[in-house]
């Protein structure tokens, strides 16, 4: 099933990891509705693109990584189709978490952001993006992807290749901190206990991050050293400050 959704970019036709409804059952409001729904592709990750052999060589030397997801229009039961959600750890020696960089190719994405502290959740914010938007993801926040259109989404992401991504909590609290439902309804995940009301935030179009609407951040590829950010985040600190009133 996976060999239908290649997916060329540049000079190479890539293979996905695709992620199944049995790997996210857990996480999902409805679970009635999971407990009987047929086996099914929900969306599908290409990970260390590059549009050239020298391209792929330079990200790859420069300690970062370009992946693109696609997922495409779905309700699981009553809740939007999304991603499973994960954390980030911390950066060695620097003492904050990896940040994230996501660039809207096509479709509208709805970004759930929690900030994750102690066991509990003392921040949550949902960013809505649509194409040609980009979202950041701060150190110390967790996500995840929400496709709340009738629409493919597809977004591309930069990230420093260092690390592997941490499911933790996500799997401990069976899903976010919110779910989104059909129409758009955000209703707390019980498992956390109290939470903090969700804040609303557009997109991080960010001339200061070297960022604007509509410029694909696959670009930045000729000035990977002004995605240094995602690799020594402390060094950068201050440009954190500038995301959603941190």
């Amino acid at each position: 099933m996976a060999s239908e959704r290649l997916f060329s970019f540049g000079d190479t036709e890539n293979k996905p990891l695709v992620r199944m409804l049995s790997d996210i059952k857990e996480l999902l409001y409805d679970g009635v509705w999971a407990s009987s729904a047929p086996e099914m592709q929900l969306y599908f990750m290409y990970r260390d693109l590059g549009l050239t052999p020298e391209d792929r060589r330079a990200i790859r030397d420069g300690g970062l990584r370009y992946d693109i997801t696609v997922i495409p229009p779905r309700m699981l039961g009553v809740e939007y189709v999304k991603t499973a959600g994960h954390c980030h750890p911390v950066v060695p020696g620097q003492g904050m978490r990896y940040p994230e960089l996501y660039h809207v190719l096509e479709g509208e994405a709805h970004y759930l952001l929690q900030k994750n502290d102690g066991g509990g959740v003392s921040d949550v914010v949902l960013v809505k993006a649509s194409r040609g938007d980009n979202v950041i993801i701060p150190p110390g926040y967790g996500h995840v992807t929400i496709n709340a259109s009738g629409k493919e989404l597809k977004m591309g992401n930069w990230v420093c290749r260092d690390f592997n991504s941490d499911y933790c909590i996500y799997r401990e609290k069976k899903g976010a901190a919110y779910f989104e439902l059909d129409g758009g309804r955000l209703v707390a995940n019980g498992n956390y206990g109290g939470l903090p009301n969700v804040r609303f935030f557009g997109p991080t179009n960010y001339g200061e991050f070297g960022l604007k609407k509509g410029r694909d951040s696959y670009n930045m590829i000729r000035d990977l050293d002004a995605l240094d950010y995602l690799k020594n985040p402390a060094a950068h600190a201050r440009l954190f400050n500038l995301l959603f009133k941190l």
